[in-house]
């Protein structure tokens, strides 16, 4: 008979498969779909596209808060926003080096910045209730607003949605909620078998595991030298995970914040952040040093975690 242990690990795995094919299947269904509707390829890439893959996150983040505790669901998010910047990007950068697009510069990375200054002026105060909810949701649509108005330009050609694309969102919803489930009960009890505070549980299994759609995207993008969608799919995630997931979950119910991720991991989120923008800004582009120095960063805080 397998320990509880195997179990445990078995859930992480089946969770983490769950989450990744559900995030391949939503971003196909849901991008296909849009465009099926007649919306740009342009407005599909920086909403659906960046919304779905951050939707791991938001299913994770939402049932860890109403099933254990919001702190999990916190950690989770804040937890994925670091790995973004320092494996995913780092991850990234070292498979190949890339330029960062102005555009991205100017229009994206400033909505970033603001999103997390604006998480940790909510956080300061131990709480985020859901009048802060609300706040982070209407900075969410101003966002988007803000893109569908600067990438307007008239309706991208119509064709007619085809039934295989609902039914592959249907199916990636379907597995999101298998997966976070899953990877919830397994990395909850994985780690407190050994005595692992629920705050690090959410800032490394639950973040690791929900990161790794953004991951894979930024990876296969690098690989085919299109780092412009590496740095894109970094951004809009972090962004969204702030707005979106946080902002629903605070919904939901109030967001208790340790003391702990007010004096450590927000400031080290904050650190992160202002880093990768650095880097980025730094002669317009993210060198293999750079992918070492985030790589290495994001490895020494895990460490310090555990």
């Amino acid at each position: 008979m397998l320990s509880p242990v195997w179990v445990d690990a078995a859930f992480v795995g089946v969770g983490v498969l769950a989450l990744y094919l559900g995030a391949e299947a939503l971003v196909r269904g849901a991008a296909s779909l849009a465009l099926g509707l007649g919306i740009r390829a342009a407005v599909v890439g920086v909403t659906v596209v960046a919304f779905a893959t951050t939707t791991p996150e938001l299913f994770v983040a939402v049932l860890a808060g109403a099933g254990y505790s919001t702190a999990l669901g916190l950690g989770a998010v804040v937890g994925s926003n670091i790995a973004n910047v320092g494996l995913v990007l780092g991850t990234a950068a070292l498979v190949r080096p890339f330029d960062v697009d102005g555009e991205v510069l100017r229009r994206h990375v400033p909505f970033m910045l603001g999103a997390t200054a604006l998480l940790v002026v909510l956080a300061v105060d131990g709480r985020i209730s859901a009048v802060d909810g609300g706040v982070l949701l209407l900075a969410l649509a101003a966002f988007t607003a803000t893109l569908l108005l600067r990438s307007s330009g008239g309706r991208g050609s119509v064709r007619s949605a085809a039934p295989r694309d609902l039914l592959l969102v249907g199916a990636g919803l379907l597995a999101l909620l298998v997966g976070a489930r899953a990877l919830i009960d397994g990395g909850t009890g994985l780690l407190a078998g050994f005595g692992v505070p629920t705050r690090v549980v959410g800032l490394t299994v639950l973040a690791l595991g929900t990161s790794l759609p953004e991951l894979a995207t930024s990876v296969v993008s690098a690989r085919r030298d299109e780092g412009t969608v590496s740095v894109a799919n970094v951004v809009g995630s972090n962004i969204y995970n702030v707005l979106a997931v946080l902002g629903v979950l605070a919904l939901f119910v109030p967001v208790n914040v340790p003391r702990s991720v007010v004096t450590v991991d927000l400031p080290v989120l904050v650190a992160f952040t202002l880093g990768g923008v650095a880097l980025m800004i730094h002669d317009r582009d993210v060198s293999r040093l750079d992918g070492a120095l985030l790589l290495g960063g994001y490895a020494s805080f895990v460490v310090l975690l555990v």
